[in-house]
C-alpha cells in the first residue's frame, strides 16, 4: 500500500503548489474604476449561476445517494449487508462533492484572475500571459491533486473497488449536469450578444452597451472553467476506476496509484516551468509546458517500473496513451487552428454567404473525425497487444493503463484550457474598461492562443473519455461475470443488436435536447436586448447603462431549467435496456453509445472550433474584415458552432462515462433482474 499513500503526499505537494499560485495571483494589482466594475459583476454573476446549480444537484445528489444506498452492491431487502450500501453511499457523496468543490474553485481563480491579466497587459505580453496561465494552473493542479487524494484515501479506508466506482459515478452525473448547465448558460449568452451586437448592431464583440456582454463573460466561467474542471475531474476518476476493477485479479492496483502520483508530479513540473518571453508566443509557451510533462512523466513511469518490477509492457501501454493524447489534441489543432488551411477556407467561403460557411466548417469537421477516431483505436489496439503476451487480464489492464497514460498529464492539460477563458474575460473588461488598443492588441494575442489550447483540451478531453470508456466496458464484463454471469458482444445476437441501435441513438438524442435548450434561452435573451434598447433611452449612444442582471437571470434560469431532463434522459435510457434485454443488451447499449458519443463530440468539437476561428481570422483583416459581409456570415457560422462545440461536443464524452458508470453499478441487478433472458 506504499503508492496510495504516495499518491496522497504528491496530491498534498500539488494543492500546496495550487494554493502558492493563488496567493500570487490574488497579489496581483487591479486597474480600478470601469475595469473593477465589470470584474466584479462577471464575479458575482458566475458565483450566482453556481449556487443556484448546486443547490438543485445537491438534491439530486442525495436522491440518488439514497437509491444507492437501498440498492447497491446488494439490495438491502435481499438481505444485503448494510455497511457496503452505505459506503457505497458515501463515497458517491465524495464524489459529488469534489467534483463540485473542483468547479468551484475554477470559478473562484478565473474571476480574479481575468482583470489581474488585463491590468498586468499594460506592462507586456509575459506578466499578463503569467497571471493568465498561473490562474489555470490553480485549478489544473486542484482539480487532479483531489480526483486523486480522493481515490487513494477512499480506497485505503475501504479497501473495496466497487466504492471507488461509486465515487467515480459521483463525479461523473455531477460533471454532467454542471457541464450541460454551464454551456447551455455561456452559449444563451454568447449566441445573444453577438448576433444582436455584431450583426445588428455592428458594436465590438464586448462593448459594454450590450446587455449580454456580461452574460457572455460569466458564461466563459461557468461553462469553460467550473464544466470542463468538473468534466477532466470525472474522466481522471472514471479512468482509475476502471484500471482497479480489471487490476484487482492481478493484483496490481498499486500500479494504477503510482503512474497517477507521477503524472500529477510531472504535471506540477510542466506549470512550473511554462513561461513565455517578451515578445515570445503565448501557444508555442503552452505546447512546451505540455511536452515537458509528457517528457517527465515517461522518464519517471519508465523508472519507477524498473525499480518496482512492473512490467515494461504495461508502462509502454501507458505511453501509447500518452503519445495518441498529444495526436488526438494537434489535430484539433489543426482543423480549428486560426494560421491553419482549414481556418483560412472556410473564411474564404464565407465571402459567398453564411450557407457556404456552414457547409464547409461541417464539412471539414466530418473529416476531422477520422484521425481522431482511429487514433484511439489505434491505441486501444497497440495497448491490448503490447499486454498480450501478459495473459489473463493484462491485455485489458494495458488499455485501462493507456487511459491512465493519457490522463496523467491532466494537470498540464487543465492549467492550459482554463487560462482560455481567463484570457478570454481578460480580453473582455480590458475592453469595457477602456484601457486602449495596446492592452487589447495583447490580450488578443493571448486570447488566440487560449482559443487553440481551449481545442487541443477539447480533443484530448474526448479522446481521454474514448479510452476511458473502453476501459470501462472492460470493467462492465468483470463486474458481470462476477456475479456469475456471462456476457458477449456479438452483434448477430438480436439483444446485441437491440442495444447497440438503441445506445447509438442516445448521444444525438442527448446532443438535441442541449441545442434546442440553448436555441430557446437565446431567443428569449435576444428578446430582452431589443427591449432594453428600446425603452432604455441613451443606451444606444451609451449615455445609460444597460440591465446586466436581467440578462444573467435568463441565462441562468433557463440553463438550471434544461440541464436536468438531458441528463436523466440518458440515465433512464440505461437503465430501462438494462431491465429490459440483460446485460447482452446493455453490452450492445454501451458499444453503439461510445462509437457515436465520441464521432458526435468529435465532430462538433472541431466544427465549433473552426467557425470561432474562422470568425476571428476574419476580424484580423483578411477577406473583408470587420463588418464585412464575409463577417457576418462567418458570425453566423459561430453562432451555431457556439452550441456545438461548448455545449454538447464536450457534454458527450461526460454522457458516455456516466452510461457506462450506471452499467457497471447495476450489472447484477441487470443480470438478475431482465424481462428478456
Amino acid at each position: 500500500m506504499l503508492w496510495p499513500i504516495l499518491s496522497i503526499a504528491v496530491s498534498l505537494a500539488a494543492l500546496l503548489v495550487a494554493a502558492f499560485f493563488y496567493r500570487w495571483v490574488k497579489a496581483l494589482p487591479v486597474e480600478g474604476g470601469r475595469l473593477h466594475q465589470a470584474g466584479r459583476l462577471i464575479q458575482d454573476g458566475a458565483f450566482t449561476f453556481l449556487r443556484r446549480e448546486y443547490h438543485i444537484l445537491a438534491g439530486f445528489c442525495l436522491g440518488v445517494a439514497l437509491l444507492i444506498f437501498l440498492v447497491f452492491p446488494v439490495p438491502l431487502w435481499q438481505g444485503g449487508s448494510l455497511m457496503p450500501n452505505l459506503s457505497m453511499a458515501l463515497a458517491y457523496l465524495l464524489g459529488s462533492a469534489l467534483s463540485a468543490c473542483a468547479g468551484a474553485v475554477g470559478i473562484s481563480i478565473a474571476t480574479l484572475a481575468n482583470v489581474r491579466a488585463a491590468t498586468a497587459a499594460r506592462k507586456g505580453l509575459a506578466p499578463a500571459f503569467m497571471a493568465g496561465f498561473r490562474g489555470g494552473a490553480v485549478m489544473g493542479l486542484a482539480v487532479v491533486a483531489t480526483s486523486l487524494l480522493g481515490a487513494a484515501a477512499l480506497y485505503l479506508v475501504t479497501r473495496s473497488t466497487d466504492a471507488v466506482m461509486a465515487f467515480s459515478f459521483g463525479a461523473s452525473s455531477l460533471a454532467l449536469f454542471a457541464k450541460a448547465g454551464g454551456g447551455i448558460f455561456t452559449k444563451t449568452a454568447d449566441i445573444a450578444a453577438d448576433l444582436t451586437g455584431k450583426v445588428e448592431l455592428g458594436i465590438p464583440e464586448d462593448d459594454p452597451r450590450n446587455p449580454a456582454v456580461i452574460a457572455d463573460n460569466v458564461g466563459d466561467n461557468v461553462g469553460d472553467v467550473a464544466g470542463m474542471g468538473a468534466d477532466l475531474f470525472d474522466s481522471n476518476v472514471a479512468s482509475m476506476a476502471a484500471a482497479m476493477i480489471i487490476a484487482l485479479p492481478l493484483g496490481r492496483i498499486d500500479l494504477i496509484f503510482c503512474y497517477g502520483a507521477l503524472g500529477l508530479l510531472a504535471s506540477i513540473f510542466g506549470v512550473l516551468l511554462c513561461r513565455v518571453r517578451e515578445g515570445g508566443n503565448p501557444s508555442r509557451a503552452l505546447n512546451g509546458g505540455t511536452y515537458v510533462t509528457c517528457g517527465a512523466f515517461a522518464l519517471l513511469t519508465g523508472f519507477a517500473s524498473l525499480l518496482c518490477g512492473y512490467s515494461l509492457r504495461i508502462w509502454g501501454a501507458a505511453i501509447v496513451g500518452m503519445a495518441a493524447g498529444v495526436l488526438i489534441g494537434l489535430t484539433s489543432e489543426f482543423f480549428t487552428g486560426d494560421d491553419k488551411k482549414p481556418v483560412a477556407r472556410v473564411a474564404e467561403s464565407c465571402k459567398s454567404g453564411p450557407a457556404f460557411t456552414i457547409l464547409s466548417g461541417f464539412s471539414y469537421g466530418l473529416i476531422s473525425t477520422l484521425p481522431s477516431m482511429a487514433g484511439i483505436g489505434l491505441a486501444a489496439l497497440a495497448a491490448y497487444k503490447l499486454c498480450e503476451p501478459l495473459g489473463g487480464n493484462y491485455p485489458m489492464l494495458g488499455i485501462a493503463m493507456a487511459a491512465i497514460g493519457m490522463l496523467a498529464i491532466v494537470g498540464m492539460i487543465i492549467s492550459s484550457d482554463a487560462y482560455g477563458p481567463i484570457v478570454d474575460n481578460a480580453r473582455g473588461v480590458a475592453e469595457m474598461g477602456g484601457l486602449g488598443d495596446d492592452v487589447l492588441a495583447i490580450t488578443d494575442k493571448l486570447d488566440a492562443a487560449g482559443n487553440t489550447s481551449k481545442a487541443i483540451t477539447k480533443g484530448f478531453a474526448i479522446g481521454a473519455a474514448g479510452l476511458t470508456v473502453i476501459a470501462l466496458l472492460g470493467a462492465f464484463k468483470e463486474t458481470v461475470e462476477a456475479a456469475g454471469a456471462q456476457v458477449t458482444f456479438n452483434l448477430m445476437n438480436p439483444l446485441v443488436f437491440f442495444g447497440a441501435l438503441v445506445g447509438a441513438a442516445i448521444p444525438a438524442l442527448f446532443s438535441a435536447m442541449l441545442i434546442l435548450g440553448v436555441n430557446r434561452n437565446s431567443q428569449k435573451m435576444v428578446a430582452e436586448i431589443h427591449r432594453q434598447f428600446r425603452t432604455i433611452p441613451g443606451l444606444r449612444e451609451g449615455r445609460a447603462q444597460p440591465d446586466y442582471g436581467r440578462c444573467i437571470d435568463i441565462a441562468t434560469v433557463g440553463a438550471i431549467g434544461e440541464l436536468i431532463p438531458a441528463g436523466m434522459m440518458a440515465i433512464f435510457a440505461t437503465l430501462a435496456v438494462g431491465f429490459i434485454g440483460g446485460v447482452e443488451a446493455v453490452g450492445g447499449y454501451l458499444t453503439g453509445n461510445i462509437v457515436t458519443g465520441l464521432l458526435l463530440a468529435m465532430l462538433m468539437s472541431n466544427a465549433g472550433g473552426l467557425w470561432d476561428n474562422a470568425k476571428k481570422y476574419i476580424e484580423a483583416g483578411h477577406c473583408g474584415g470587420k463588418g464585412s459581409d464575409a463577417h457576418k456570415a462567418a458570425v453566423i457560422g459561430d453562432t451555431v458552432g457556439d452550441p456545438f462545440k461548448d455545449t454538447a461536443g464536450p457534454s458527450l464524452n461526460t454522457q458516455i462515462t456516466v452510461v457506462s458508470l450506471v452499467s457497471s453499478l447495476a450489472a447484477a441487478l441487470f443480470a438478475a433482474s431482465s424481462l428478456i433472458r
